[in-house]
């Protein structure tokens, strides 16, 4: 599995990115694992011969507590990489989620190291 980032596995769309953020939506499963907030709608059952395809995924830092858009942007560039890094973690532990979106929690900007930590924990978890 190659480490790009390539545009199909980025969450463009504004109807699934409302369906993943509904409140109280059966189909969306929630996690907490800091750093993160992990929101993700599993991928329906593939038949014998498809391959699973990658999730796409979406990465929100909070406003409130970056003021700072340079902040925001360190913050979303570290878990971008982080996954970029650690998906072929999805190909050993079966089917990935259709969908992810990672909330980031933490109230400040934390290293590059905890935030791979928290994401190679979270796609194991998925």
């Amino acid at each position: 599995m190659p480490q790009t980032f390539t545009k199909s596995e980025r969450l463009c769309s504004k109807k699934i990115l409302g369906e993943l953020f509904k409140k109280g939506s059966a189909s969306v499963r929630t996690f907490y694992l800091f750093p993160f907030r992990v929101l993700y709608i599993p991928q329906p059952e593939p038949g014998p011969d498809s391959e699973p395809l990658l999730p796409a995924i979406v990465i929100t830092v909070p406003k409130r507590i970056f003021k700072r858009a340079v902040d925001r942007n360190q913050i979303k560039r570290r878990v971008r990489e982080a996954y970029r890094l650690n998906k072929a973690l999805f190909s050993q532990t079966g089917t990935p989620p259709a969908t992810i979106a990672f909330l980031y929690t933490a109230k400040q900007i934390i290293s590059f190291e905890e935030i791979e930590k928290g994401m190679k924990l979270a796609l194991k978890k998925m």
